[in-house]
């Protein structure tokens, strides 16, 4: 599983909805995280939080976090962050790589 500055511990705004750090015993794969350091609805200790889950169950993560960069760098700030997107690509592609088949 690939997540891109996702919230593993939800959003306050849709209680409802399923929390990512709560369906961890039930992963059947690893997870690759990506995250950017300023984004502010996702802090560094959500990160720690969500990777001591994963820790916990067993789960392969990689969790990456891009000092700087904000919410949405890979997609609507691709050009601004641009270092930290193409690091972000090729992270996606090794893992992809790693874990499926030829």
């Amino acid at each position: 599983m690939i997540a891109f500055y996702g919230w593993p511990l939800g959003l306050s705004r849709w209680p409802d909805r399923p929390k990512p750090i709560d369906a961890v015993s039930r992963y059947q794969c690893g997870v690759l995280s990506l995250f950017g350091g300023a984004d502010q609805g996702i802090p560094q200790s959500t990160v720690d939080e969500f990777n001591a889950a994963c820790r916990k169950a067993g789960v392969k993560h990689e969790p990456t976090v891009y000092p700087g960069a904000p919410h949405s760098f890979f997609d609507r700030k691709q050009t601004e962050f641009a270092e930290a997107s193409a690091d972000a690509w090729k992270r996606v592609q090794t893992f992809v790589r790693q874990n499926t088949r030829a």
